[in-house]
């Protein structure tokens, strides 16, 4: 089965991650006009950094409450109202009261770490103990109040960072219908990418990577499955860091996929991404995998931040070139800037083996999509115990949570076997064991520090009807079937809309790749500020 024929008919958990330009015109020029209540964006925190933001705080110019409240007035004016964004699905009423206590600890010389203060954003399919709900999106979690904290939230509490809320996403992280359009949810609405506000936000994370682009927070968490943080990363002119997984807990996360899910940060900055990265890491007793990123993890990825990375790597990079000639432009620039900077490129053929095993890959996330939210819902404080009682939730209430695209991908997962079954060993050993076995002889035989490319085209339109449409451009399948970490940086502009470009590596190579994400973006500096506009004409 061809990768995009898999896309097409499957809408892989947030893999919803390749796109093509069916839905443009067939020119690199295009004319656009801009949404009146952004035309001049003149946010004063547009575009600030963690360090830039730190830098203030310490100067007296912001605090940490002056920052939240900034950030929600920037919520309200253009995700609530103007472009209307839709971007965040909820807000945190103890926000600013969170922060006021992080001002507190630094008036009296505490100081927790880089995050210390900072307004962060949380996917809503990640459990807080608050007053916000977790609901991955659905109206059948409506209601839904998590007991206690996600290991990873507890760690971005105990690092100082202000919760501002929870981001709207594909619903059951985009793992409910073969025809869904992303960063569409019953309970949020539609996510607009803040480019051209008619276009497609990607996802699951759909939310996380749009805040982060239009300077709603600082920083921002999603997950993945299959390019769900990378993929809205590239088509938001964000950087994504999908890391090894095993290296940051799934506890307390709506699961879709043992063995392909984890959290990951999304951030306007190579730099910003790390930080939050490694503000997260910790060996978790409830998620056993975590127990091999002993060793491993690092809590300082900034450790590994070098212009001068690329210099001596060989970087491969598949031989085949893709069918539009903008690009085929766009990734010859970054090779080229990356010969500037003294790597070498490898050309090789891989990519067919790995798309093969494109069917595979769905059926383990089936199994494992019915066992794992068995398990989430069989002890959440939600009036649904099963994926049936979902499905049943689901037809009840058609008009509201079912009025374009249906649950097919869900009804088929509720239909798999067990975990012990004969047919999800195979796909397991298919998917997940052969996927490593090609990235590790590609890499092993061709002496490459790390595997490139362009880690997908431009968005399509946003489509309720008839879904997603996307196309033969991407690169986030490989390090999700294998479980390897893998970075999107945003690369330049196809059609007024972002491209991103992908390093991906052997597990636990976070810092290597952070590094080379670095360099690229530090001699490129290709992330340019959304302008919300409202259409192409």
């Amino acid at each position: 089965m061809k990768r995009r024929d898999f896309l097409r008919n499957s809408t892989l958990a947030g893999a919803t991650t390749l796109v093509a330009t069916a839905c443009t015109t067939n020119t690199n020029e295009t004319k656009t006009t801009t949404e009146p209540a952004a035309a001049d964006d003149v946010f004063e925190l547009n575009e600030l950094t963690i360090d830039e933001l730190q830098q203030k705080m310490v100067a007296g110019t912001y605090s940490s409450e002056q920052l939240t409240n900034l950030y929600l007035q920037r919520i309200a004016a253009i995700d609530k109202s103007g472009p209307t964004l839709n971007s965040v699905i909820e807000l945190n009423p103890d926000a600013v009261s969170i922060a006021k206590q992080m001002d507190a600890e630094r008036k009296a010389g505490k100081l927790r770490g880089p995050l210390h203060g900072i307004p962060v954003l949380i996917k809503d399919n990640i459990d807080t103990a608050d007053k916000m709900m977790t609901t991955a999106g659905s109206l059948a979690l409506a209601g839904h109040v998590a007991t206690k904290d996600a290991f990873i939230v507890t760690k971005l509490r105990d690092a100082g960072a202000v919760l501002l809320g929870k981001t709207n996403l594909s619903e059951w992280a985009n793992f409910r219908s073969t025809k869904s359009c992303s960063g569409w949810s019953s309970r949020g609405g539609q996510t607009k990418n803040p480019y051209i506000l008619d276009h497609n936000p990607c996802g699951s994370s759909s939310g996380s990577g749009v805040a982060v682009a239009a300077n709603l927070c600082a920083v921002a968490v999603g997950t993945e499955t299959d390019g769900s943080v990378t993929c809205p990363a590239s088509v938001n002119g964000t950087v994504g860091i999908k890391p090894t997984v095993g290296l940051l807990s799934r506890s307390g996360i709506i699961p879709i996929s043992a063995t392909q899910d984890t959290a990951g940060p999304l951030a306007r900055t190579v730099k910003d991404a790390a930080i939050l990265l490694g503000a997260m890491t910790g060996v978790d007793a409830n998620d056993g995998i975590t127990k091999e990123s002993e060793g491993k993890a690092v809590t300082d990825y900034t450790k590994y931040l070098d212009a001068n990375a690329l210099k001596g790597k060989r970087l491969g990079v598949e031989k085949k070139k893709y069918e539009n000639q903008f690009l085929n432009r766009l990734q010859e620039n970054a090779i080229a800037l990356m010969k500037q900077q003294g790597a070498e490129i490898i050309e090789l053929e891989y990519l067919d083996k790995l798309n093969a095993l494109g069917g595979a890959e769905y059926e383990l996330m089936k199994f494992e999509f019915k066992d794992g939210l068995n398990k989430y819902l069989s002890t959440a404080n939600a009036n649904v115990k099963t994926i049936a009682d979902v499905i049943a939730f689901n037809k009840t209430n058609e008009d509201k949570v079912m009025p374009t695209f249906k649950q097919e991908t869900m009804v088929m997962s509720e239909a798999m076997a067990g975990l012990d079954s004969k047919e999800y060993k195979e796909a397991f050993e298919k998917s997940h064991v052969g996927s490593k076995k090609i990235i590790d002889a590609v890499l092993q035989e061709n002496k490459l520090d790390a595997l490139f490319g362009l880690t997908m085209g431009p968005a399509c339109s946003i489509d309720t009807i008839y879904g997603d449409r996307w196309g033969d451009v991407f690169l986030t399948s490989p390090a999700a079937m294998s479980g390897y970490p893998h970075i999107s940086v945003p690369c330049g502009m196809v059609y007024a809309l972002p491209v991103g470009l992908s390093f991906f590596s052997t597990a636990y190579k976070e810092g290597e790749l952070i590094a080379l994400a670095y360099a690229f973006e530090q001699a490129g500096k290709h992330r340019q500020k959304p302008e919300f506009k409202k259409a192409f004409l």
